[in-house]
């Protein structure tokens, strides 16, 4: 497949999970990426991951601190020559009952999933080019579908959503696509079994099993790569829910 050939993009949360499955697909593709994450190591195993006609750059930085989104984007220009897409992959999850909810882990989760992506798509704007420019925001099935002891990440991932789609109707003028991505549960570091207390009841969730069962994130990868291709050319301002049918 060649839909990314000269293809420049940049991509948050590189390091792992959906966003290293992201970035090994669209190399594949021939796209030149330029991956960013918090951790050094895992971005080092992505590039040593990444096979195919693309390439990867990567720069280490906190999606939080908006003077190190800044010098990303700019670094992430200057590396490719420009940014055609913009892939916000990077994300905290936090699982705890509103009676245990600390304010801390709502300002970071706010932080991290919102204000991050949204820094990232104020800072890329200016480089991507009208009428072909795509941004895909990361959010969550978590943002239209009630789950106990998510309230506060499911809030965060609320905010992402209603962000892109306002995002979208505020750059059509230019022709730049927005899209949003909203997978369910899916097999990363984000969904271990440290996410849930132990001493919480899980059994709603056996009873919400997606029909198709947990994701892998080379699924969530091949759904993002669809929204930042010519293949959705009239799409944005719309939700992809790839959730295995857990809404059902």
């Amino acid at each position: 497949m060649d839909r990314f050939d000269g293809v420049k993009v940049l991509l948050t949360g590189a390091g792992s999970g959906i966003g290293r499955a992201t970035a090994l697909r669209l190399v594949a593709e021939g796209a030149a990426v330029y991956g960013v994450d918090l951790s050094g190591e895992g971005l080092e195993r992505t590039a040593a991951a990444a096979a195919g006609p693309g390439r990867i750059v990567t720069g280490v930085a906190d999606v939080s601190d908006e003077a190190e989104v800044m010098e990303s984007v700019r670094a992430a220009a200057g590396a490719l020559g420009g940014i055609d897409v913009l892939v916000n992959a990077a994300g905290i999850h936090r699982s705890t009952p509103v009676d245990r909810l600390a304010v801390a882990d709502m300002e970071r989760l706010f932080a991290v999933n919102v204000v991050g992506t949204a820094v990232f798509c104020r800072e890329a704007l200016p480089h991507l080019p009208d009428g072909s420019g795509v941004i895909v925001n990361v959010a969550s099935s978590a943002a239209s579908h009630g789950n106990p002891y998510m309230s506060a990440y499911a809030a965060s991932k609320g905010a992402v959503l209603g962000f892109s789609l306002s995002l979208a109707a505020e750059v059509a003028h230019r022709g730049i696509r927005v899209v949003p991505v909203s997978p369910g549960s899916v097999a990363t570091p984000l969904a271990g079994p440290h996410v849930l207390p132990p001493d919480l009841d899980t059994a709603y969730y056996a009873r919400i099993r997606a029909l198709f069962g947990t994701a892998q994130p080379e699924q969530i990868a091949g759904v993002i790569a669809f929204a930042a291709s010519r293949d959705a050319a009239y799409l944005t301002g719309a939700e992809i829910r790839a959730d295995g049918g857990s809404h059902i």
